[in-house]
């Protein structure tokens, strides 16, 4: 059995979106997914819902947690493509772990692609295109003997406190570099 992909409302009705509806529209994206993987699966517990996650990553099936996390900076700047791709990836990664063999399968494995493909009508892509400068920004520049490397300020505190990064690329240490930054902002 194949399902069609989960609607998505018009991109024009998103962009005027202020931040508590388009939250609002996240929950009634995610309950959309839920009621179609209780089609195939109907013990499926109902996740909840967090817009907490940071940095790179969209989106997270969190099961210690119970739920589902998302990434509102990206969502805010992605809001179409996050309701059609992220919602249903998070959701296959949900009902691949409540499956009776859930917590064996891999997390882009060939469950969750049958559930991207067959349940979502989606190609299964590991990883989103959207740009994460604004949502994870490293202003923090490191050089070494062949291009700038900028860290996060967590990262950056860990080099101040003594851990050594090289660069996979000619295997030099880095080294910090803070007038890079001056010249990357301006």
């Amino acid at each position: 059995m194949t399902f069609s992909a989960l609607p998505v409302p018009a991109r024009d009705y998103l962009e005027g979106l202020d931040a508590t509806q388009l939250e609002a529209c996240l929950q009634a994206q995610v309950e959309a997914a839920w009621q179609r993987c209780r089609e195939v699966h109907p013990e499926l517990p109902r996740p909840r819902v967090w817009c907490d996650l940071r940095g790179k990553s969209a989106g997270q099936a969190h099961f210690g947690r119970g739920g589902l996390r998302f990434n509102a900076r990206l969502y805010a700047e992605n809001r179409h493509a996050f309701l059609a791709e992220v919602v249903p990836h998070e959701m296959a990664h949900w009902l691949v772990q409540h499956l009776a063999d859930g917590s064996r399968a891999r997390p882009h494995g060939r469950e969750w692609q049958t559930v991207m493909r067959r349940l979502f009508a989606r190609e299964p892509h590991v990883t989103h295109r959207f740009d994460v400068s604004r949502a994870s920004p490293a202003p923090h520049c490191y050089r070494c003997a062949c291009r700038a490397h900028f860290f996060t300020p967590r990262r950056h505190a860990l080099a101040r406190r003594g851990s050594r990064y090289r660069c996979r690329h000619c295997a030099q240490t880095l080294v910090y570099a803070p007038r890079e930054v001056d010249e990357k902002s301006s």
